[in-house]
C-alpha cells in the first residue's frame, strides 16, 4: 500500500520536470553586426561601400530609399531577447549619419 502512494505521486511529477529538459532552440534573425564592422563606417561612403562592408540591409524605407535599416533579433532558447538596430542615412548617395543601438565611432565625421 505503502509502495503505491509513492508511485503515483512519483509518475505525476515526473512529466512536469521533463519539461524543463526539453531543448529550446536559438533563433537568429537578421543582420549580425559586430562593433569593428560599425567602426569602419566613414562619412562620405557610398551605398555600395557600405554594402560591401555590412552586407545587405534587411529593411529598406519604401518611401525613403536613402535609410537602410539593420536588424537583428536574437531569441535564445532560454535567457533574455536582444535586439539590436543600426539606421543609417544617405544624402546623394553619401553616408551622413549613424543611429540606432550603435555608437558612432569617433572617426566617422572625418570622411574617407
Amino acid at each position: 500500500m505503502q509502495l503505491k502512494s509513492l508511485i503515483l505521486p512519483l509518475f505525476l511529477t515526473l512529466p512536469l520536470t521533463a519539461c524543463n529538459l526539453v531543448y529550446k532552440v536559438d533563433i537568429p534573425q537578421g543582420n549580425y553586426l559586430e562593433e569593428k564592422q560599425v567602426a569602419q563606417l566613414r562619412q562620405g561612403m557610398t551605398k555600395e561601400q557600405v554594402r560591401y562592408l555590412l552586407g545587405n540591409p534587411m529593411s529598406l524605407d519604401g518611401f525613403n530609399h536613402n535609410r537602410w535599416v539593420y536588424i537583428y533579433y536574437f531569441k535564445p532558447g532560454r535567457g533574455e531577447l536582444e535586439q539590436k538596430r543600426l539606421v543609417l542615412d544617405f544624402i546623394n548617395d553619401g553616408l551622413a549619419s549613424i543611429g540606432g543601438d550603435y555608437t558612432q565611432p569617433e572617426t566617422f565625421e572625418q570622411g574617407l
